[in-house]
């Protein structure tokens, strides 16, 4: 093994979107940072997100209003680093470097060419800082001496820092390189986690029980989904789409963020329409099929495989009872379920849970250990789909950047 050089002012662990920008920021304030990743490439999230455009934020965040957008088991903990970094403040950034971008629905905010546009800007930032990148290195010790250093031993050697920046992220989708190691750093030093789960990731039913569905895979429409109650309830109106195994799409991925297990979840399958007062007006008027009436309000498939759950709906609506199309009605406005699971991290965008935020500091994001600190998914917040953690990755970064001392 190398004998360590000079101290770095600060070593960071993951060349991922809050890594990666932390970075660029440091090293532009004049400290010497060192940049490690255990992958040949950066930035992969970015890469993929957006379906290759990346959702790299949101401007209907309210940074005074977390709870809003984020799920943190310490809801609070990150109103102070989106307020002094706001969605406005990146898109600056991105207007700088010349790079085309758009508003979709709801606030979200794309690249127009390409995702590789916003990763070649953050590499620009960190050349500019004169970062130092060692790529692909993987740490495989971490100590802290007693005069306040800390040594990191890599497969290039042993490096020393007074500061070490944990951006490694969470467990989903380990084939771009997901991997535990910051929370298992954070456990070396004492520090609690919050339980990790998978989070924006679709939802999986029995397979005897979702068989009359699973003729509907690649069906997609809008609806109003809900789970829990009280302040861990989650209801949105999203599209869904429904698969071979279950139900996924933006309504579904929202949703499951706040799903827990052997929880029922509640489907409005035609949000904003009077089910029973359009059936009842048909009835008087209609000598269709109630299929046939029903596939004005949802989709004919779901129509017709909806019919097909009671005798009493496989007529036409005229001789259908009250009774009968008050239930069909109900069941369509409140269709209540319960996952058997979800698609695992293999498929979730983000990983609930995390370093426990009541070990940091939210305007500095370092943690009861000094000198080490943890930005990003690896800490416990999760937002919601539709940029909304890419800005936690902005902001926690820049956080951290500024606050580490020269």
């Amino acid at each position: 093994m190398n004998r360590p050089g000079p101290p770095w002012d600060v070593v960071i662990v993951g060349a991922g979107a809050a890594g990666l920008f932390c970075a660029g920021i440091t090293g532009q304030r004049g400290l010497r940072v060192l940049l490690l990743d255990h992958s040949e490439k950066v930035a992969e999230k970015i890469r993929i997100s957006g379906g290759g455009r990346a959702n790299f934020g949101n401007r209907d965040l309210d940074p005074q209003a977390p709870h809003k957008h984020f799920i943190s088991a310490n809801p609070d903990f990150c109103r102070s680093a989106l307020s002094r970094y706001t969605p406005a403040d990146f898109i600056a950034l991105v207007a700088r470097h010349g790079i085309a971008f758009h508003e979709k629905h709801k606030g979200q905010l794309f690249c127009d060419r390409s995702a590789e546009d916003l990763i070649q800007m953050l590499l620009r930032e960190a050349d500019a800082g004169g970062v130092q990148r060692w790529q692909p290195c993987k740490v495989t010790a971490i100590r802290h001496h007693a005069d306040a250093l800390y040594t990191l031993d890599t497969d290039r050697g042993s490096v020393r820092s007074r500061a070490i920046v944990v951006a490694t992220g969470g467990l989903s989708i380990p084939k771009i390189g997901a991997t535990d190691f910051g929370h298992r750093v954070a456990r070396q030093f004492g520090l609690r986690l919050v339980d990790t789960r998978p989070g924006l990731v679709p939802l999986v039913f029995d397979g005897a029980g979702w068989a009359p569905y699973a003729g509907l895979a690649g069906l997609a429409l809008p609806v109003g989904i809900s789970t829990g109650a009280g302040r861990a309830r989650g209801a949105f109106v999203e599209d869904l789409l429904f698969t071979h195994r279950g139900l996924s799409g933006p309504a579904v991925l929202q949703i499951s963020s706040y799903w827990q297990p052997g929880a029922a979840i509640t489907l409005d399958l035609a949000p904003g329409t009077d089910l029973l007062a359009a059936l009842t007006q048909a009835k008087a008027t209609s000598r269709r099929l109630i299929a046939n009436e029903l596939a004005g309000l949802v989709p004919a498939r779901l129509a017709d495989a909806w019919v097909q759950q009671d005798a009493e709906w496989q007529r036409p609506v005229a001789e259908a009872s009250n009774k009968a199309l008050a239930r069909l009605a109900e069941r369509l406005a409140r269709w209540a379920l319960v996952p058997v699971g979800t698609e695992g991290y293999r498929k979730a965008e983000v990983t609930l849970g995390g370093v426990d935020t009541r070990e940091l500091s939210s305007r500095t994001m370092e943690s009861r250990q000094p000198g080490l600190y943890f930005i990003g998914e690896v800490a416990d917040v999760t937002g919601w789909l539709g940029g909304y953690n890419f800005q936690w990755a902005w902001s926690s970064a820049h956080a951290c950047a500024m606050a580490l001392p020269h």
